[in-house]
Formats: structure tokens, sequence, C-alpha cells
């Protein structure tokens, strides 16, 4: 039986409506805060705040109680969350991060939570009031390498006291809760880390500096600095075995590192949005100047530059959206899809930037402008080689389960 990606009845409606809301709402946005660097689309985001409380467009809330059940609720659910993100990021993949919502804590907290914790961290969430989530991971010596994490995390008492420096952290400085990856050890290498939910205003938890961005500028990037930053046991992720020492704990390292099997195949959507994005806009362009194209059909010997250009264009957009959608739909059949959200990771990100530089090429000079969006799709367009795991990273990770070699037999 033939597997269907495509948007289902119900669904499509939905993809309409979001389409619709991209274009006329996030997209104009997107342009006025790409110069506006660290200001707050608060207009667009009360907008989506209500949009998200009346369950309109796919922008629905998860019950606390759902968000338990399923790993990928904090970000989507499996294929219908790619499909809608995917339609969102044709808007703008920028504005789109400065959704409210429990964001990669919330599917952190998901993926290797329990059930009380769970409960306890993304309840609120579900009450219609403006809310971000965030994940700190990044450090400035080590961004894939999750070993040289040198944030540590010391029990006293009943408590784990954080130190350290985070950077990179999308909607750091806004979330109501930051879930930080932090070493037990730092001799001990993966080991020995583990991930905790620290809460808006804890003592010793502060923001720095928002970082001044290429792309993705409509984005909030945020260093953190957490100096004897007290948090309660159970805010560190999983099951806390107080008789197995300092680290007692069921899911730790590889728990917390589900989080992004989940949301990985959301970035690639992203990453297929902005591309089809820049194609749709290049196509638009050219045709205004007469170009009739593309030509399907004809040999390659008989198809100008722009044709060729235009369907492999094509070619490499659909088939990092089945990759995407393959990676989803064993997201929602509980399915392992480690190679999967790897695979579809590292080709989105690859085709986003090569399709958007193509797009600017073909526009001549002006395509470098910002007389036209594309310059500005090229600039967000690099991040998504790189965040949720570098394209090298990803192609690692495949590499590994595709030949069968441990993370130590080949690094």
């Amino acid at each position: 039986m033939a597997l269907d990606f495509n948007p289902t009845e119900k669904q499509q409606p939905i993809m309409t409506f979001l389409r619709q809301f991209g274009l006329s709402v996030m997209r104009p946005a997107a342009i006025e805060f790409d110069k506006k660097e660290h200001e707050k689309p608060t207009a667009v985001i009360e907008q989506v705040n209500m949009l998200i409380g009346a369950g309109m467009g796919g922008l629905s809330r998860h019950k606390p109680e759902e968000e338990a059940e399923n790993k990928a609720a904090a970000s989507g659910k499996g294929l219908a969350g790619v499909l809608f993100a995917e339609e969102l990021a044709y808007g703008s993949a920028a504005l789109m991060l400065s959704f409210p919502g429990p964001g990669l804590g919330g599917a952190a907290i998901a993926a290797a939570g329990t059930d009380a914790q769970k409960k306890k961290f993304l309840a609120r969430y579900s009450d219609g009031k403006v809310r971000f989530g965030a994940m700190a991971y990044t450090e400035a010596h080590c961004g894939s390498d999750t070993g040289a994490i040198k944030t540590t995390a010391k029990r006293e008492g009943d408590h784990y006291v954080l130190n350290g420096r985070k950077i990179f952290c999308t909607n750091g400085a806004s979330a109501d809760i930051v879930v930080v990856w932090a070493t037990l050890d730092p001799t001990k290498g993966k080991e020995a880390i583990r991930a905790f939910v620290v809460e808006q205003n804890t003592p010793g938890f502060k923001v720095g500096s928002l970082e001044k961005k290429m792309g993705i500028r409509s984005s909030e990037t945020a260093e953190l600095l957490l100096e004897d930053c007290r948090v309660p046991l159970d805010h560190m992720l999983g099951d806390f075995d107080p008789n197995a020492g300092a680290g007692g704990n069921t899911k730790g390292f590889k728990g917390a590192m589900a989080t992004f099997d989940a949301t990985r195949p959301g970035v690639a959507a992203m990453a297929c949005g902005i591309a089809r994005a820049s194609l749709d806009y290049l196509v638009e362009r050219m045709r205004e100047e007469g170009w009739d194209g593309p030509h399907y059909g004809r040999s390659r010997t008989n198809l100008s530059a722009v044709d060729d250009a235009v369907q492999e264009m094509e070619a490499q957009i659909e088939a990092a959206r089945r990759l995407t959608h393959r990676a989803a739909f064993l997201l929602d059949a509980k399915l392992p899809n480690a190679i999967e959200a790897s695979m579809a990771k590292a080709k989105a990100g690859t085709v986003v930037v090569q399709v958007c530089a193509k797009a600017v090429e073909l526009l001549g000079p002006e395509g470098a402008t910002r007389a036209h969006p594309v310059e500005m799709w090229l600039r967000d367009s690099k991040v998504y080689d790189i965040f949720e795991g570098t394209g090298q990273v990803n192609r690692l990770v495949i590499a590994r389960r595709v030949l069968g070699y441990t993370s130590k037999e080949l690094q």
C-alpha cells in the first residue's frame, strides 16, 4: 500500500488558512522586523495567541495529558505538524520562531520528563496566556559536541546548583521556562549530561546579551547566565532515584536527546517552506518579465539555463519534503525515526540554502538588494543547516546508523 503524505480533506482548509495568514500577516511583518532586530512583533504574536486560543488554523494548544502521551505534541503532532509548519514558514520562518508556546524546552520535557513533570511544566501553556519556552544547549566552546558541555550541576541537599553560560537560545529572554543542559561530572562526557528545568526569575538565572544576527532577525536569540542557580531535585528531567547517587535518573542524556527525533522534522519542514517561498517568488518575477517556463517534458538539451535551474530546484525541494514527511509519519506511528529525522534535517538544510542562493542569482544584481525578499530568505536560510544539529552532525548520525558504528568508532 502506497503512503499518502498529502493533506487530508480536513487538513486542506487549514492549509489554505495558514497560507493566507502567512502571506497577508506574517510576511509583511517579517520584512518590517528584519529591519528592527530585538523589537518584538507584538501585534502578530497577539493575533497568533488569539488563533491558538480559538483553535483556528491548526494552531490549537494541546492539553497537558496529550503532551504526556506524545513526545511530538509540544512542537506539533507528526505529519500534521510538519505540513502546518511548512505553510507558516512559507509566510515567514523567522517570525514563526517568535510564536508563543513551549518551544524546544517543551519538546524536551515531553520527550524525557515524567508524567508529573509534564503536568507541572506544560500545563501553563494551555491557559491562553502568551508564554514562551526555550532550551539552552549551546555553549561558546561547544555546539554539537554534547560531551564537551561545561555548564555544571552540583547537588547540594534537595537542590542542584547550576553554573555556566549558554548562547544562541531562541526566545531565551522571554521564556517562562528554560530547559538547561548541564553536566554532573565534566570528566565523564555524555554519560553525565542531564537536562534541568529552570523557571523564570529563579535566583542566579540571568539574561545576558541578545545576538545581532545575519538572518532570522525577527527571532530573539539570547545569551543566558547561570550563577549559583538553585533548582529543586525534581527539576531534573526523568525519574529521580535518590538512592542512585547525585545523578540518579532513568533517562538522562538519551532521554533528552529524543527531543531532536521529534523536532528535526519540524525544522526541516520550515526549511522547505522558505525554499518554496523563494522558488515561487522567483518564478512569479520571471514570468512578469516574459519567461513562459518551466517547460516540462523537453530533453535537457532543449532546456534554457533558467528552465534547467528551476526544475532542479523543484526536484530538490520535493526530495526534502518527502524525507520530512516520512520522518514525521514514523513519529506518528511511534516507530524509531532517528535516522529519518536526521536525513530530513540534513537534506532540507542543504536544499534551502542552495535554492535561496540560486533565486538571488537568477534575479540578477537586484536580487541581492532589499527590493526582493529573496535576499532576506537567503540570510534566514543558513541557520536551518546549523541549529537542531548541523548538517555535518546529522550526516554523521546517518553514517553511524547505516554503517553500524558507535559514536566512539566514527567521529
